[in-house]
């Protein structure tokens, strides 16, 4: 008699919580950033990054949100072109710095694109966002040195700490 291998979430590989980030193109004009936030006012759900890269014509906003599917809906209902990647959030605990997470990083040989830091604190430390890579090696790695990594889910009302998804 034969028998199937069995598919056990376990055996599965590692994947790192679930962290989109948006890049949303704007033109160069007074306003339009205000115009692009004023999207995510009474959204129900939490900005948690922003970083704009600025040209002479046009500025790249990258976004972190708390829920990613809310925020595609909204971008898409206001048009607002832009692309979608993701990224490592990662806590930087009292005893961790950023030249730890760069140190580690760089002992696997990922190299960091770019990084910004959030606008949130989940557990009350510093955060940052990472585009490496390799999110998911990144991740791993950066996991099994003791450092802890956000999904979407820990970024907004449900986050540990936020005192709002916490039953009384």
């Amino acid at each position: 008699m034969s028998q199937s291998p069995i598919d056990t979430p376990t055996a599965r590989g590692y994947e790192p919580p679930k962290t989109v980030q948006f890049s949303v193109f704007l033109d160069n004009r007074v306003g339009r950033l205000l115009d692009l936030l004023e999207v995510f006012d009474h959204g129900g759900l939490t900005l948690a990054g922003l970083s704009v890269v600025d040209s002479a014509d046009h500025a790249v906003v990258r976004l972190l949100t708390s829920n990613s599917d809310l925020a595609r809906r909204l971008l898409n209902r206001f048009e607002h072109a832009c692309s979608e990647i993701d990224v490592v959030a990662v806590e930087l605990q009292e005893h961790q710095s950023l030249t730890e997470v760069c140190e580690v990083l760089l002992a696997a040989e990922l190299n960091i694109h770019y990084a910004y830091p959030l606008l949130v604190r989940p557990r009350g430390c510093p955060a940052i966002a990472l585009h490496t890579d390799d999110i998911v090696l990144a991740g791993k790695i950066l996991r099994r040195r003791g450092f802890m990594t956000y999904g979407e889910n820990d970024l907004g009302d449900n986050a540990p700490g936020s005192g709002l998804g916490e039953a009384i």
